[in-house]
């Protein structure tokens, strides 16, 4: 990154220690993302921090040096540079505007009487979270996505519970549950990006109107969730109800 704007004056410090940082952080950026998906997630989703916050700033820090005169003659120089950080600053203003979501990690659709999982204990492993239900999350959820609320099917039963297992089919879920004398049917949903694991539990039950159900969504991992679980109950009750 030593080129010459001239093809005689080297570029000046700055210009080209504005390359190498920003070359570092987009670097590490993947490496963050490995580190997650191996098992390292704490250690990964820092760097992963750092990296996004480092690149905005370098991408402030160029900009600036764009408006400085002393440095007219390097912006074409300083601009390639600065293209450097921009993901990474994408991805951070990307994660500030999803931090308006509670720091909750386990969602349910009944606050009164959460769906119970019997089957994603042995799934989770002993590092992950708790599946206990917490009257203080319970209170998080009530404020921060009000409505989030029971579906009332009027369909069969036994139809809406085919329905429900051909839906996490078609999100991609995994199922490892499937109850029916019980009304419940369990899965674990990977994202795509980091590689995070996220138990469901869908219950179903019948009443006069028709068949009622529930779901519940817990990360294995991680305090918040930046609104994920509450976004794919969503949108498991928006096919449910399409079928």
């Amino acid at each position: 990154m030593n080129q010459t704007t001239t093809g005689q004056a080297p570029l000046p410090a700055p210009v080209n220690w504005l390359g190498y940082l920003a070359l570092t952080l987009l670097l590490a950026l993947p490496i963050a993302v490995l580190s997650v998906r191996s098992g390292a997630w704490q250690q990964g989703l820092l760097l992963y921090a750092i990296s996004c916050a480092g690149a905005a700033i370098l991408l402030l820090l160029g900009v600036l040096l764009m408006l400085l005169p002393r440095f007219s003659a390097c912006r074409k120089a300083i601009a390639g540079r600065v293209l450097l950080s921009l993901p990474g600053a994408l991805l951070l203003l990307s994660a500030l505007n999803a931090g308006g979501h509670p720091r909750i990690h386990d969602i349910s659709t009944d606050l009164q009487d959460p769906p119970i999982f019997s089957a994603a204990q042995q799934q989770r492993g002993a590092g992950s979270n708790s599946l206990d239900t917490d009257p203080e999350t319970l209170a998080l959820q009530a404020a921060g996505y009000p409505g989030l609320k029971t579906l009332l099917l009027a369909r069969d039963f036994d139809e809406t519970f085919d329905q429900a297992v051909q839906v996490a089919t078609d999100m991609g879920w995994d199922i490892y549950l499937q109850d029916r004398n019980a009304g419940t049917i369990e899965a674990v949903d990977t994202t795509a990006l980091m590689n995070f694991k996220d138990d469901i539990v869908v219950r179903l039950r019948t009443n006069a109107d028709g068949t009622v159900v529930d779901l519940r969504s817990v990360s294995r991992v991680g305090l918040g969730d930046l609104g994920a679980n509450a976004k794919r109950i969503g949108a498991f009750f928006q096919r449910l109800q399409a079928k």
